[in-house]
């Protein structure tokens, strides 16, 4: 597809010449067009639409990552309501990955066949009404099941909204400007989970740290609803379920291993057990897929050299990304005794670098340069602001010893997510647009979960020899953990510097394919 071609298409909204190659229904699922004429007046309406699509579409990504922190930082509020154990509470956290990152594939492909502004209002609506169950919960069971169901519909809701986007921005400027929003999000989101359920708990309750999805999905399905436009689903082809079992039960099964793995240790039973049961499963499920019919994932998606670089980017920055906000905060909280809601203002100089880089640096250089430079020196920063995270100490200011980290950390971060999504997304088929979006929600979910666990249990060893070889005194415990912290931290630069060498030796030169 020329980069001409999609660029009347979405000004004007006539059909493709026959043959062309495009997916219609693809097209006006995002309302790319609002009629046959070659006014200005159509083309301001097509690009005003697109405007709100955009804005629609980031509200979805924002809601899906927010959700894995706005309830974490809520947990011991919403642990002396409720009064479950300490056992139970890891199940708040790991009902929704489980759902979320076991069923991505399947939702992408469910936006492939039945259509994405469809998949996109579905997941909207189950995923407020979840919020609304789990924010009205009087026990465990409730909160749990309800953290399942928002995890079933973000798995729904996220690859509908990433392959909405795919298929609305088609020339490289427009997926520039539009990947730099959205890769902006993705990159803070998880930061501006820690700022609003700091905010929610503290002023009002934990319950409004789900509460508040109803409002961000009220304002998602409204605009999907109106700006959005219906297009006729995929017909005749069948839904390969040996393909969604297997991939479902493989992810379900690696990520659960990894959140067992930080609260019973990578030698328990339950850990590797699940681990090399998953192993098996995704296994057999790649061999299905390579001579399936009609496969869930085609390996045309994966096995491309900058889409296959892309994914393993994303999930090696998910894994150090992770790690930062997830031992930072320790840190503000524990050694610098900050409150919840200065915990969350904490980061907010993160988030801002993050958009500053994604959307001014990303979106005028990606569609000049491709991937490739932007990611590995967006790696090669974070690396850089995780070392200087290293140097933090009982003493340490927020001002001095904090910030100037979460600021390299940041830009760097925004630096990556734009363009890697932008590439794991280029050049794939329109009815491949679906699944291949879901592929970078799962590259980020594995990476993220297999990160957490693997430096949560970074961190225990390292405190637990501190503290071993340590003169015992008033502030051993807060030494060991600080020096738990900085294992973290160099493990998590290490993993970035990991991500520049993928980058560097897997994205191919120069612009991106536009289509």
């Amino acid at each position: 597809m020329s980069a001409t071609g999609p660029q009347n298409e979405a000004a004007t909204g006539a059909a493709p010449p026959s043959g062309a190659g495009t997916d219609a229904g693809a097209r006006t699922d995002a309302g790319a067009g609002t009629g046959t004429g070659t006014s200005t007046g159509a083309g301001t309406g097509a690009g005003a639409r697109r405007g709100w699509a955009l804005l629609v579409l980031a509200l979805a990504q924002l809601m899906v990552v927010l959700d894995a922190t706005i309830v974490s930082i809520a947990l011991p509020a919403t642990q002396k309501d409720l009064g479950f154990s300490d056992s139970d509470r890891q199940w708040v956290v790991t009902a929704y990955a489980l759902a979320f990152g076991s069923l991505l594939l399947l939702g992408g492909r469910l936006s492939d066949l039945f259509g994405r502004r469809r998949m996109l209002l579905t997941g909207f609506a189950g995923f407020a009404l979840a919020s609304v169950v789990g924010g009205a919960a009087t026990g465990i069971e409730t909160l749990i099941l309800a953290r399942a169901a928002q995890g079933v519909f973000g798995a729904i809701l996220a690859p509908a909204a990433l392959s909405l986007l795919t298929t609305t921005f088609t020339t490289p400027a427009d997926r520039a400007r539009a990947f730099s929003v959205y890769g902006s999000v993705t990159g803070s989101g998880s930061a501006i989970g820690l700022l609003l359920g700091g905010s929610l708990t503290e002023y009002t309750s934990w319950r409004w740290c789900l509460y508040v999805n109803v409002v961000i999905a009220a304002v998602g399905f409204l605009g999907a609803a109106v700006k959005l436009r219906k297009a006729p689903p995929r017909r005749g082809t069948p839904m390969d379920w040996p393909g969604v079992v297997t991939a479902a039960a493989g992810l379900a099964a690696v990520v659960y291993a990894m959140g067992r793995a930080e609260a019973d240790g990578w030698g328990a039973p339950s850990t590797y057990g699940c681990l090399v049961s998953g192993t098996l499963l995704l296994a057999g499920f790649v061999a299905w897929e390579r001579r399936a019919a009609h496969p869930l994932l085609p390996m045309r998606v994966v096995l491309d050299r900058t889409r296959g670089g892309a994914y393993l980017a994303v999930a090696i920055t998910g894994g150090g990304m992770f790690g930062l906000f997830l031992f930072l905060t320790y840190y503000l909280t524990t050694v610098l005794g900050l409150t919840p809601l200065r915990t969350g203002l904490a980061f907010l100089p993160m988030i801002v670098a993050i958009m500053a880089s994604a959307i001014g640096v990303g979106r005028t250089l990606t569609p000049r340069t491709g991937p490739r430079p932007l990611v590995t020196a967006g790696a090669l920063l974070a690396a850089c602001g995780m070392a200087t995270l290293t140097r933090l100490g009982p003493e340490s200011t927020y001002a001095v010893g904090v910030l100037p980290g979460l600021v390299l950390v940041g830009a760097g971060i925004g630096l990556v997510f734009s363009p890697t999504q932008n590439a794991a997304t280029s050049g794939v088929r329109p009815h491949d647009a679906g699944v291949a979006s879901a592929m970078v929600n799962t590259a980020q979910q594995i990476g993220g979960a297999a990160g957490t666990a693997f430096l949560s249990s970074v961190a225990a060893s390292a405190t637990a020899r501190y503290a071993e070889h340590a003169t015992p005194g008033t502030d051993t415990a807060m030494l060991a953990a600080i020096h738990g912290y900085h294992s973290v931290f160099r493990v998590s630069a290490a993993l970035f510097l990991l991500c520049a060498v993928v980058s560097a030796t897997t994205f191919r030169s120069g612009p991106l394919d536009s289509g």
